[in-house]
């Protein structure tokens, strides 16, 4: 692993690369600490930690701490997200966005303008939903003082929150896009993963208090270490499974050239859907908790979210059972058998055994539903099993994330695809990548 590391610093364009990229999650990381003008981060804090698992605390995990700091990045990447996904959506259901996904690059040029402007639309609503949220709480007591979140609320609070906010999303799709072009790995995802991965440090060093403190034994976090090991290592082994269909294209005579006459495979992944089900179902769950925030005398809205608790036994009953309907869902939008049967005969492919058009669109569908259920299994077990650490192992929920959930598939995926294209610069400069081994094994079989 050294060498290999010393092996990509030795390349200018990927060290120059690489260490673009690391200034730019510089740059974020930063701008995650300044404040939002207006707000008491320390009273926003503790009124968050008193509310426990909701929406909120969801949100905050993917910009880092951002959101609970109260600071200009406490939107994050997520109404870019937001806005990509719903251009996906649409592009499923509307003929025009449907004729810009089939335009190549100008079309994709016009997909990523729209994504922009709705960014911008859904940065603006959320931004007015916070300020309104944060002047709707009332005082925190925060040490022995009761402390307000807002001082001073009104319409210019909020307009002055709203261009904060927003500006500081733009700021962060810039930064983003800058990694693209200049950086390595996707831009988008490094920023949701280094404000992931920011929050480890604080969580093991609360598991270190705990065993200094004689709450918590040693034998105990060395078996914790040892389970997040081979959970990460079970998530990776699933990320990366596919099922492979053999594809054979015939032979072309154009002119005096020949083409096709290849063999390939159509790649379908077990984890289509990525991440994708449990944000949804995440977002779905956390509305009955969110909700008992804003009406705290409601005793039905009590009632209903004491059973969507996140130690509920009914909690994850419909949790696994959201993420897996999510996942058959989203892997039915992005994935179109019948669009690649009709590519694959247009070119003058087929599958061997099946007759092109409507049978291999059938055939293609058949085995994607029988793949997909392992992946929607996978990923509600994946989901659930910190909610079981927690309960088994008395183990705060900062650090039980970390055993699974969306916070752990996405640094697993963000890191696999960022090795991966660090892996192609390696190997066009004829260097051993981060595969070495299992390179060498397979030229010896050869």
């Amino acid at each position: 692993m050294i060498k290999t590391l010393q092996n990509a610093l030795k390349i200018p364009e990927l060290r120059r690369r690489l260490l673009f990229t690391i200034g730019i999650l510089l740059v974020y990381r930063v701008g995650g600490h300044v404040p939002t003008p207006g707000t008491d981060a320390g009273a926003l804090g503790a009124y968050l930690d008193q509310a426990g698992g909701t929406l909120f605390g969801f949100y905050d995990m993917f910009v880092g701490g951002a959101f609970r700091k109260a600071t200009i990045f406490a939107l994050g990447i997520m109404p870019y997200i937001s806005a990509s996904i719903i251009i996906q959506l649409l592009g499923s259901v509307v003929p025009y966005f449907q004729k810009l996904q089939k335009e190549g690059e100008e079309g994709r040029k016009k997909i990523t303008q729209y994504t922009r402007y709705g960014t911008v639309i859904i940065s603006l609503l959320q931004s007015y939903g916070i300020s309104v949220f944060l002047e709707s709480i009332p005082p925190v007591a925060v040490g022995e003082i009761a402390r307000v979140v807002v001082p001073q609320p009104g319409w210019g609070f909020r307009l002055l929150t709203m261009i904060t906010l927003t500006s500081g999303t733009i700021f962060i799709m810039w930064l983003g896009e800058k990694i693209d072009e200049r950086g390595i790995g996707n831009g988008i995802s490094l920023i949701i993963f280094i404000g992931i991965v920011a929050r480890f440090p604080s969580a093991i060093l609360g598991e270190f208090r705990q065993v200094v403190a004689g709450t918590q034994s040693i034998f105990t976090e060395l078996f914790l270490f040892a389970l997040m090991y081979a959970t990460v290592a079970f998530v990776v082994l699933i990320t990366q499974g596919q099922r492979k269909i053999p594809v054979q294209y015939a032979k072309r005579v154009v002119g005096r050239k020949i083409y096709g006459g290849q063999s390939t495979h159509i790649p379908l992944r077990v984890n289509t859907a990525g991440v994708i089900p449990i944000i949804f179902a995440q977002s779905i769950l956390f509305v009955p908790g969110t909700l008992k925030m804003f009406f705290p005398n409601s005793a039905m809205m009590e009632s209903l979210a004491g059973y969507f608790d996140l130690t509920s036994p009914v909690y994850w009953f419909f949790y696994g059972i959201t993420i897996v309907f999510f996942t058959y869902f989203y892997t039915a939008i992005i994935f179109n058998p019948i669009d690649l049967a009709d590519n694959m005969k247009k070119y003058g492919g087929f599958i061997p055994g099946v007759r092109p058009g409507k049978r291999t669109s059938e055939y293609i569908d058949h085995i994607l539903t029988r793949v997909t259920f392992p992946g929607a299994v996978f990923l509600a077990a994946v989901a659930i099993f910190p909610y079981f650490i927690v309960r088994s192992m008395n183990v705060t929920y900062s650090y039980a994330d970390f055993f699974g959930g969306t916070g752990l598939l996405i640094v697993v995926g963000v890191a696999l695809d960022t090795l991966q294209q660090v892996e192609s610069h390696l190997l066009m400069r004829h260097y051993d990548g981060f595969m070495k081994k299992g390179r060498i094994r397979g030229r010896r079989r050869m």
